[in-house]
């Protein structure tokens, strides 16, 4: 079993910018392959960006393209997310995800994720 824990949320302006972390206490990260997944209210929970254990590979939601970028620092066992430009319809609770193994056809989809932190708020303002 693999606890994840998010952080970083919170209220930010549009255009603003936010750094979520994910860890796992305990635990090392190094060997999953870790997504990002968002859900705003009445919405279904949707892919935000995905990366590989080795951090070669990144994939991106085509919403976020550009703004967000993820990450990992594995000496620090942490995943983050960077969000950058931010948008009102950013605003959804972000949730982190740990993954055996994703690949090209399976990142976007969160059946792929065995575990899952509880999530963070992110609210953007006008």
């Amino acid at each position: 079993q693999v606890q994840l824990v998010e952080s970083g949320g919170g209220l930010v302006q549009a255009g603003g910018s936010l750094r979520l972390s994910c860890a796992a206490p305990g635990r090392p990260l190094s060997m999953y392959d870790m997504g990002w997944f968002r859900q705003a209210p009445g919405n279904k929970r949707e892919f935000v960006a995905a990366i590989t254990w080795s951090g070669s590979l990144t994939y991106y939601a085509d919403s976020v393209k550009g703004r967000f970028a993820i990450s990992r620092v594995y000496g620090k066992n942490t995943v983050f997310l960077q969000m950058n430009s931010v948008k009102i319809e950013d605003t959804a609770v972000y949730y982190c995800a740990a993954a055996v193994s994703i690949h090209s056809g399976s990142y976007s989809t969160d059946s792929t994720y065995a575990y899952w932190g509880q999530g963070t708020q992110v609210t953007v303002s006008s």
